[in-house]
């Protein structure tokens, strides 16, 4: 079920069925009506939508609640204290914050994401490639600089000589997408896993330098967490092979991993 509170979006699933397996299977025990809360980069919406199926399965009596925004607003709500057994973002420097805070003392990288450019099925306004962005009548959306999506679209626009700005600026990618898929924009720059989830509705087209400049993806128990173990039972089942299979099918890359963070 997913609802809207304060214009963030929460996912809550619920179901109680088998006990774990070995991979990615949980340490917790007993039954309860518990509540995992996972706040998660809007880009990871459909994969872990997923993996939220796959935990309450081998966590009977356990439900994971989703809240997806930016990964920068989700850290500052885990800064002040809202409630938060596990923070995944789209970026380092989103989960800096938290950790530079202490209110995470590890994080892990699970994926990279690169950014792609999407027009509606039809791509009313012809675009080829990136530099069609510069056309005056072409209107392109892109995230706010604060979101990882955002500051790496500003990144590569810039590397590209891209001179016209966005037509609007979107709080996060889903928002993105959905300007385009609605035809209210001529293009915009989104994730390639969201690029893929939107399927037939848009066209992809790379950008140059994209591969070169991906986002990482991190994963961190939280300090507040009500449940450490059951929240280390998600950040396993993220990491596992289980994980990073729904990942990679969904359109992530492997992570980059250099050393402890």
């Amino acid at each position: 079920m997913i609802r809207q509170l304060g214009g963030v979006t929460v996912l809550v699933l619920g179901s109680a069925l088998t006990a774990c397996g070995p991979d990615g299977a949980g340490s917790a025990e007993g039954g309860g009506n518990r509540t995992l809360d996972v706040l998660a980069a809007s880009s990871l919406t459909e994969t872990f939508g997923t993996l939220a199926d796959t935990f309450e399965d081998q966590h009977p009596g356990v439900d994971v609640r989703l809240v997806l925004e930016s990964s920068t607003t989700l850290a500052n709500q885990v800064d002040e204290g809202a409630p938060a057994d596990v923070l995944a973002t789209a970026d380092e420097a989103s989960m800096q914050l938290v950790l530079d805070a202490g209110n995470a003392e590890d994080a892990e990288p699970f994926a990279t994401n690169e950014l792609v450019l999407v027009t509606p099925a039809d791509n009313p306004a012809g675009i080829r490639s990136l530099a069609d962005l510069d056309d005056a009548d072409v209107a392109f959306v892109a995230c706010v600089e604060t979101a990882p999506c955002g500051a790496l679209a500003e990144q590569l626009l810039a590397e590209n000589e891209v001179m016209n700005d966005p037509r609007s600026l979107e709080v996060d990618v889903k928002a993105v997408l959905a300007k385009v898929t609605s035809g209210e924009a001529d293009a915009g720059l989104v994730y390639a896993s969201d690029a893929r989830a939107a399927g037939t509705d848009v066209v992809t087209l790379p950008v140059p330098g994209s591969g070169q400049a991906r986002n990482s993806y991190l994963v961190a128990v939280v300090d507040q967490a009500d449940d450490a173990a059951l929240a280390r039972d998600w950040v396993d089942l993220v990491l596992s092979s289980k994980g990073q299979q729904v990942l990679g099918e969904a359109g992530f890359g492997p992570a980059e991993r250099s050393g402890s963070r």
